[in-house]
Formats: structure tokens, C-alpha cells, sequence
């Protein structure tokens, strides 16, 4: 967001960054639903609050029986009773610090239900007499996933979650749940890189926010419209281009704004909502490596690596080329 005073006080910026030479940055931590692709809810905060932080104020956006899908950042033993306790079931990766220690029982070599045990200290989170009112105990089932697909990273990984029947919930569904978590990348990469979200233009944090909010109602607006326009066709809304979606909205819009005859609009709105089906991305799969590397070739601007006003310029900047560190 802009470097001005407001939004230092509030978002400051990465410590790494001499004062002068950086953004303010705000740190958001957000819950998707993985069937639409509509952002249910979302907690702000600066780079100094953990994420898990902003997550545990998320929890009474919860309701009984739902599924939480996550990384193993957000896998704990607090996290697992508490959210049981609301009945809510979890299914994230395995943290690594978590060890394997006893085994209540196997359903097969890599299917098993473990007992974790509760440690001496609290989460900083916790209240010494809220830690202590959590037993010492818990069963959570593992699952080891052998990946044998090309282009992904991890070729093995656990899954630790409160599912326990083996027969309702097979391993192999548990590893394809987890292979979709990674639609919450592009989930965020809709919201932030193709609706340009990732720079916010406002000057101080209130009209921040709203603009923020501005975004997210936009955002679901469209996951929507998607899932109107592929209801009636069994289309997974997933396979619908945001990008593409945009553009045919952009396209009508002013057309929609003009024409005041009920049947005209509602012959548009029609004509929207199926060409918004017809941009059915192709299915991928397997989800090959592709690197991180930028096609278009950026000016021959200096890094600004100091303060503005004692920064100095090289001259014959054209010839200049940039370095950048691994």
C-alpha cells in the first residue's frame, strides 16, 4: 500500500527493509469455500501477528460439520481439540515437529490412528488455566501419501486429521481432498494478481480497508455470477475462467447500465451468464512444475537500496544492469 505515515503506524513494513526504501504490508489470512471458490471469510493484521493468530479469530465462522483443509502451519494439538469440541474436523499436513510416538491402531501400512500427547508448555495463545482444561490426550488418524506423480515437490507427506472411520473416509479420498488444497493459491491469486489486488492505492488505513472490502465483495460477486452461469450445465465452477469472466462483464456492463427495457437486460444478463460458461479452462490434473520467471523484461532502473534523499543515482543509467541476489 502507499508509504505514507498513516499506513506505517499500522502495516509496517517488512523489518528487512531499510526505512525509506519500503511498502507497508499487510498480512491477510482468508477461508474459501472449495466447492465455489467464494471467499467466506477474511482477518487483516500486520506482518507482527502470526498468521495461526488471525486464524483462531475465524473459528466461530464455523459451523458444526464442516471440513477445515490446510497446510501444516495451522496443524496443532490445541487447534484439533478445540475445533472437535465445536465439531468441526480437520484435515491438514502433518507438522513436522509432531513425532509419531504410539500407535492405537492400524488399518494398513500407511493407515493408522496415533495418540498424540499434549506438551507441558501452552501455545502462547492459550491461558495456562485454558491448557490445562484440555486433556492429555487425543486420537488423530495419519495417512502417508506416496506421491508418484512428475513435477510435484513432495514425494511423501502425512495427513493428520479427525476423520477416523476407515471405512466412510478411505485413504485415497483423503489424499485427493488434499491434492485440491492447492486451489486456494489460485483462489488468491484471482483475488490478488488477475483483479490487482496485491497493491492497494489508498493513502490511509480506514479508506485501506475499505477498499479491501470493495475487493472481496467484488471477488465473490463473480464466484457468483460462475456459479449461476454452470449450475444447469454440470460444470465444476472451478474450470471457469476468472480472468475470462471478467472481460465478458467488462464487455456488457455499459450495455447493462444504458438499456432500461426489462426484456433487452434480461436477454444480456442471459447472453452473460452463457458466455461465462464457455470459458471452461483445460483440466489439469497433474499439476506439472513451471518455473518462476518473468518473459517481459523490466526497465534499467537502480535498485533503491537507500532513503530517497540520500540515495545516489549512477549516471548513464541505460547502461546500467540490475543484480539481484539468490
Amino acid at each position: 500500500m502507499p508509504d505514507t505515515v498513516e499506513n506505517q503506524e499500522l502495516y509496517p513494513q517488512p523489518r528487512g527493509q531499510k526505512k525509506g526504501c519500503g511498502f507497508p504490508v499487510m498480512r491477510l489470512v482468508v477461508s474459501f469455500c472449495l466447492t465455489t471458490g467464494i471467499l467466506l471469510s477474511c482477518r487483516k493484521g500486520s506482518l507482527n501477528i502470526h498468521e495461526r493468530t488471525l486464524w483462531h479469530d475465524m473459528w466461530h465462522d464455523y459451523e458444526e460439520g464442516d471440513v477445515v483443509l490446510a497446510d501444516c502451519g495451522f496443524c496443532g494439538f490445541a487447534d484439533y481439540f478445540l475445533l472437535g469440541q465445536k465439531g468441526v474436523d480437520c484435515v491438514m499436513r502433518l507438522h513436522q515437529r509432531r513425532k509419531e510416538k504410539e500407535v492405537i491402531k492400524k488399518f494398513n501400512k500407511n493407515d493408522r490412528l496415533i495418540e498424540w500427547e499434549k506438551t507441558k508448555e501452552p501455545p502462547k495463545w492459550i491461558t495456562p488455566e485454558e491448557w490445562k482444561e484440555i486433556p492429555d490426550r487425543i486420537i488423530v488418524r495419519h495417512v502417508t501419501v506416496i506421491v508418484n506423480e512428475p513435477g510435484y515437490r513432495s514425494k511423501k507427506y502425512i495427513l493428520a486429521t479427525t476423520l477416523l472411520e476407515e471405512e466412510k473416509y478411505p485413504q485415497e479420498a483423503l489424499a485427493n481432498l488434499y491434492l485440491r488444497r492447492w486451489k486456494v493459491e489460485l483462489f488468491i491469486r484471482d483475488i490478488k494478481t488477475t483483479m490487482r489486488m496485491d497493491i492497494l492505492r489508498c493513502k490511509t488505513p480506514d479508506m485501506i480497508h475499505k477498499e479491501l472490502t470493495l475487493f472481496i465483495i467484488a471477488y465473490n460477486l463473480i464466484r457468483i455470477l460462475i456459479w449461476e452461469a454452470v449450475l444447469k450445465k454440470h460444470i465444476d465452477p472451478l474450470r471457469i475462467s476468472v480472468a475470462g469472466t471478467i472481460a465478458i462483464i467488462n464487455t456488457w456492463a455499459e450495455y447493462l447500465a444504458l438499456n432500461k427495457s426489462k426484456a433487452l437486460r434480461t436477454a444480456i444478463c442471459k447472453h452473460i451468464l452463457n458466455s461465462i460458461s464457455d470459458e471452461v479452462l483445460p483440466e489439469r490434473n497433474n499439476r506439472l512444475r513451471e518455473p518462476r520467471a518473468t518473459k517481459r523484461r523490466m526497465k534499467t532502473f537502480q535498485l533503491l537500496t537507500e532513503p530517497r534523499n540520500v540515495f545516489k543515482e549512477i549516471e548513464h543509467r541505460s547502461k546500467y544492469k540490475k543484480t539481484t541476489s539468490s
